[in-house]
């Protein structure tokens, strides 16, 4: 009886053991083994056998049930029981309800022992592997400490103490060389649940391990008094970061730099010297574009916002130092900024407008059949296409020196002339390319536009309710880190994202796709999702 107690509590005492070792609760061993046990009683007693462990987590003993569940008809008596059966041992019993039978204690044979401890063993891994994942997982974006274990095809097995972590080649920075047991310090970018494990990806070069490592070295960033807004990187060569302060007596960049330039070079350190340009951000996209492009001297900047693009132009002597070694300056400061950058010379800039100067003026001449010297006239005075001399007010026209009321009402009689011809031939092409009429009697589109859509295979209603938004506007994605433009059908005619979304639904409700009562409902929805959005903001600010 004595040997049979300390078996009992032996039990407890390795299920404690194996939990303390793989920091798991106590409790999941114990199921485990009550698992173990359940499968080795049905090995004994037939694998239809519905088994029940059980084992007493305070003194070790257990015990065995076979559980049989309440049916209508039995199909397999090893599992189950009719209803009338089950009411002679229990009157309230119902289909579906379990009745227990007590087995009893079984002994292990080999097999089933070996079984048994497969189980376990299966079942404490999951565990730890689910324990592991739950650690890590709310700790994407931390800085973490680990040691090195081995190098495998260039990729970095990091040891953290409760679980093993990667550093892909592409995440380290060019030139580090790491050998097992060094000791090294990265960002946690990813956690993902897999099979064989959770799996901790660890990055160097991420832009946020940077901004994580500033927030290590300047007390300033870590109480929010300075924030990060953005950053960009070469890894291991050049970065730079856009700092502000929400306290206008505190110099984000003074105090990131440090006294003597201490903060930064701790951070440089830690990143192998990569040299790091600490720009001061402003809400003013060009102003922050200015900043970033930094050293260079900016002379004049021209933003396009709905393309996210912004021209830079800068003196002769500036423009390699804008553009930076392999145009690196200039790639970080469109990372930073989010805007495409296009760099110029100020001689450039110049040949460029007085070409755009010339285009305007031969297109008047040919189009108003007027001399150099009028087409000249009216693109000095911000005219850029016929059309707006043709529907502009005769009193704007009039104002221009030299020009009459007679001579206006001439030169806007030859634009109407001239777009009348235009439209014809445009009509022409049109029906050429065999775009119905349906299509240019859609609002927001003029022949021009109908054109366009007809040479890119748009001919129908039912084709132009299958377009995106982005087919007929563009749509800008980063590859490899630098951002990249597709152009769209129409995006040569300006139109906006939200004019072709609505075009487009107003097509698909001509072409019966949609209902209005779809639409309603859709609109509705986006609404109820708006209004959520604020007041989950109004919330957020609220608490801040």
């Amino acid at each position: 009886m004595n040997a049979i107690s300390a078996n009992k509590l032996e039990l407890i005492q390795i299920a404690d053991a194996v939990a303390r070792e793989k920091s798991i609760e106590p409790t999941l061993v114990i199921e485990a083994m009550e698992d173990a046990l359940a499968r080795a009683a049905r090995s004994r007693y037939g694998h239809e056998t519905n088994v029940k462990a059980e084992i007493n987590p305070k003194t070790g003993e257990t015990r065995l049930w076979r559980l049989l569940e309440v049916v209508e008809e039995i199909e397999n008596d090893s599992a189950e029981i009719t209803l009338a059966e089950a009411r002679q041992r229990n009157p309230e019993a119902e289909i579906g309800d379990f009745m227990s039978d007590p087995l009893p204690p079984i002994d292990f044979g080999r097999v089933a022992a070996m079984a048994a401890k497969q189980v376990i063993t299966q079942k404490v891994r999951d565990a730890e592997r689910e324990r592991q994942y739950e650690d890590f997982k709310g700790r994407v974006g931390e800085i973490i400490n680990g040691v090195v274990k081995r190098v495998e095809y260039g990729h970095v097995i990091v040891d953290l103490g409760k679980a093993e972590a990667i550093i892909r080649r592409d995440q380290q920075l060019p030139r580090e060389n790491y050998r097992n047991n060094d000791r090294v310090r990265a960002y946690i970018m990813e956690v993902r649940r897999e099979t064989r494990g959770p799996q901790i990806f660890l990055s160097r070069a991420h832009p946020q391990f940077m901004a994580k490592l500033f927030e290590q070295e300047v007390p300033e960033v870590y109480d929010g008094v300075i924030e990060i807004r953005a950053v960009a990187r070469d890894p291991g060569s050049r970065a730079k970061i856009g700092v502000m302060s929400n306290d206008g007596g505190i110099d984000p960049v003074g105090a990131c730099v440090g006294m003597r330039g201490s903060r930064v070079q701790a951070v440089v350190n830690e990143l192998g010297g990569e040299k790091i340009d600490i720009v001061p951000w402003s809400p003013d996209d060009a102003t922050f574009v200015v900043n970033a492009l930094a050293p260079a001297e900016v002379s004049k900047v021209v933003l396009d916002e709905e393309l996210e693009r912004i021209e830079v132009v800068v003196p002769d002597e500036q423009l390699s130092l804008a553009i930076g070694r392999r145009g690196q300056n200039v790639r970080l400061a469109s990372q930073l900024s989010g805007y495409e950058i296009d760099i110029m010379t100020e001689e450039a800039e110049s040949a460029k407008r007085q070409e755009e100067f010339r285009i305007r003026s031969e297109a008047f001449m040919a189009g108003l059949d007027v001399d150099d010297m009028m087409a000249g006239l009216l693109v000095s005075e911000g005219f850029a296409k016929i059309e707006e001399i043709a529907f502009v007010d005769v009193d704007e026209l009039t104002e221009i020196d030299g020009l009459d009321e007679d001579t206006a009402q001439e030169l806007q009689a030859r634009a109407r002339d001239f777009i009348e011809a235009e439209n014809k031939k445009l009509d022409d092409k049109r029906k050429e390319l065999g775009v119905s009429d349906d299509v240019v009697a859609v609002e927001g589109l003029d022949l021009k536009m109908v054109v366009s859509l007809g040479e890119n295979d748009i001919k129908s209603l039912e084709d132009l309710a299958g377009c995106a938004t982005d087919d007929l506007v563009g749509w800008t994605e980063r590859v490899d880190g630098e951002r990249k433009h597709y152009d769209g059908i129409l995006e040569a005619y300006k139109i906006t994202a939200e004019e072709a979304e609505d075009m487009i639904i107003r097509v698909r409700l001509k072409a019966g796709w949609i209902t209005q009562e779809d639409l309603d409902a859709m609109r509705a929805e986006q609404e109820e999702k708006e209004l959520k959005e604020a007041e989950e903001q109004a919330t957020a600010d609220a608490v801040a």
